[in-house]
């Protein structure tokens, strides 16, 4: 799945701080405006510009104090004020001779919410959650204020951050159609159980890797990264003849010339003999029918019986979206052609091209990375008229792989794109790091999942590089594991989501952090699920628990340990005082246990107390078991309240993504 292009700020821009009051000599960051929350109970930073020399004072209208500083030569001044238990609206008075007015400012929880598309994904929009217009119609929330920082790039850390809306914004539904689903229902929640008033600072971008929200001090001491990093600081300096525009138009240009579908230029499998070629049941992504980890150029193509009525009427060809890029052909002449993972494909196609009986229809599909393929719903893959009639399209198609792109140069790196180490750090991070916060919420790992035992070094060191630039100690840090996706596995199977989810559930090894698992409410079909509800539901119930002091729960069973006892094996788990339960009553599913040849099998289970009793007629002597171990895992493993069990193992084999870098 190729990643957007979205817009970029000239470099210069991100230096200069944005002024909250254009007549007024103090400069403030983007992160102080109107509407704002301050963190409660601490002594909160207030920084900005002014002349230098000059006098700063700073009154607030929660207590009487008056503070003050001297603008340095370079014109910088930074004022802590002692901020009180939860309240307001206040306002905060900046002067330098002139006065800057903040009003309607909240003293609450400010909590960073970052990492990727599922944590990006909004409630409208492309994301379209699950009663998404109940939803935004009814988040009138005043005392939950949103902070959108908007995509910027930067190969240095910058003191200011672009965004949205002019700053700070009250929670209505003008603003939270295009914010962070999973952060205004974690926010929404915790909010409905403390009436806190809740600062959310929504600094996300999709599709990114972990390596672009770690700083360059972290990274370098990573030998995986500290080359790139390197790489990156000098090429801040450099210039190239060649644009990454230019540079990516010839490796698409190397890719038609390898694609063997194509000869001379002219597309020759666009109607073909089809003899030799396999057959894939679309819709779907090709990874879930035997092209795994493939990215390259695919032809796929269909006959199908047009009646003779048809001729004479308008035909729409729906395709549903199509992961990357397509060229559609019907009986050899191309009628479409679409840019980007996710747009539906919808083509006219003349009259004059079909005819009564037998036609044939082929699809280029380019993907240059992650998923790919024709992978919409079944529903829309079809034919249309203006009479409603259709033909549907879903069954069998017959492919043929044009290029593989493991045997072509890779794609140019993107110099200014955000899937670089440090760049996000640099811009979306580090401008926040001087303002008090109470915590981080984080969703990402899908773009680190092909490097998984990679993730168990670089996410914890991730955590641990945010805390110690904040300075606030080991401030709560509450993440999503990955979702179950993709085609579910008809037998046991390795698996790098499974090993990413591994890395993630080791990293609960840091203090303070806590780890919502949603191994049951993901989509097949679909990497972002609709349901952000539950999800930012979870990551409140963490907070409310380890962060608020609330007595409940907020996991579900806790894999402990193991052991043989002759052909079976007993596993006990935590947090299960009640004892273990299942989600749909019926007998634990999603087991898998294998013996010293590490051959899986899938296996019986029963649950006795807060153990549960693993066995298979196919493994003499077990030694090992696998729960949930997989893309998309049938499992039914929960804690009396319902919430899942995260997956496991017990043993420690080498896994696949081993030593991928």
């Amino acid at each position: 799945m190729s990643i957007p292009k979205l817009i970029s700020v000239p470099f210069i821009v991100l230096f200069l701080f944005s002024s909250q009051l254009v007549q007024s000599k103090i400069l403030l960051p983007s992160v102080f405006s109107d509407n704002m929350v301050l963190q409660q109970k601490t002594n909160a930073a207030i920084w900005g510009k002014a002349t230098a020399g000059k006098a700063v004072k700073i009154t607030v209208s929660w207590n009487k104090i008056n503070y003050g500083a001297i603008a340095d030569a370079g014109g910088n001044w930074k004022i802590k004020v002692a901020t009180p238990a939860y309240g307001g609206p206040y306002s905060i008075t900046i002067s330098d001779g002139e006065l800057l007015v903040l009003n309607n400012v909240l003293i609450g929880d400010v909590w960073i919410c970052s990492g990727q598309s599922n944590m990006e994904m909004p409630l409208a929009g492309w994301g379209k959650i699950l009663n998404s217009e109940e939803e935004i119609a009814e988040a009138k929330y005043p005392n939950i204020r949103l902070l959108q920082a908007e995509h910027v790039t930067s190969n240095f850390p910058l003191n200011d951050a672009k965004v949205a809306n002019g700053g700070w914004q009250e929670c209505s539904p003008k603003y939270i159609a295009e914010f962070s689903s999973t952060a205004y229902f974690f926010a929404r929640e915790i909010y409905e159980k403390t009436k806190i008033p809740i600062g959310l600072i929504h600094t996300s971008w999709g599709g990114t890797v972990a390596e672009a929200w770690t700083s360059a001090e972290t990274l370098k001491k990573m030998a995986d990264f500290s080359a790139a990093v390197d790489k990156i600081q000098k090429s801040a300096t450099g210039t190239s003849t060649v644009s990454y525009e230019e540079k990516v138009q010839n490796w698409i240009k190397i890719t038609t010339e390898k694609d063997s579908g194509y000869q001379a230029g002219e597309a020759k499998w666009a109607l073909t003999e089809t003899t030799g070629w396999k057959n894939m049941t679309l819709p779907t992504m090709w990874e879930d029918a035997g092209l795994r980890d493939f990215d390259g150029i695919v032809w796929f193509t269909k006959k199908f019986i047009l009646p003779e009525n048809w001729k004479t009427k308008e035909v729409k060809l729906n395709l549903g979206p199509i992961d990357d890029n397509d060229i559609t052909f019907v009986n050899g002449t191309k009628v479409g052609e679409t840019v980007g993972y996710n747009v539906g494909r919808t083509y006219s196609v003349p009259a004059n091209l079909l005819k009564a009986g037998e036609n044939t229809i082929t699809v280029r599909v380019f993907d240059s990375g992650g998923g790919g393929g024709i992978y919409g719903d079944a529903k829309e893959l079809g034919l249309t008229n203006n009479t409603t009639e259709k033909i549907s399209l879903t069954g069998d198609w017959k492919y043929k792989i044009g290029l593989d792109f493991k045997n072509i140069e890779a794609k140019p790196y993107e110099e200014n794109g955000p899937n670089r180490p440090t760049v996000l750090y640099n811009a979306l991070i580090h401008p926040y790091q001087q303002f008090s916060i109470k915590g981080a919420i984080w969703y990402q790992g899908e773009a680190n999942a092909d490097r998984a035992y990679q993730y168990r070094e670089l996410f914890p060191a991730m955590i641990k590089d945010w805390r110690q630039k904040w300075a606030q100690g080991d401030f709560p840090f509450y993440f999503v594991q990955l979702a179950n996706f993709m085609q579910v596995d008809n037998t046991p199977a390795e698996s790098a989501w499974a090993e990413l989810r591994e890395a993630q559930q080791k990293t609960l090894a840091l203090p303070n952090t806590g780890m919502a698992t949603i191994i049951d409410i993901g989509d097949a079909k679909d990497i972002h699920p609709k349901n952000k509800q539950e999800v930012g539901r979870r990551l409140a119930l963490i907070a409310l628990a380890k962060t608020y002091g609330q007595k409940i729960n907020y996991s579900g069973p806790v894999y402990q340990s193991s052991k043989v006892d002759g052909k079976q094996m007993l596993l006990t788990f935590g947090n299960s005082q009640n004892g273990l339960k299942t989600a749909d009553g019926e007998a634990p599913t999603g087991f898998a246990i294998a013996g010293a040849d590490k051959k899986f099998y899938w296996a019986k289970a029963s649950i006795k107390g807060n153990q549960l009793i693993v066995s298979s007629d196919q493994v003499a002597n077990p030694v090992a078991v696998r729960y949930a171990w997989g893309n998309n895992p049938v499992c039914n493993l929960v804690s009396n309240d319902g919430l899942p069990a995260s997956p496991f193992r017990t043993d420690i084999w080498q896994g696949v993504t081993f030593g991928k870098k």
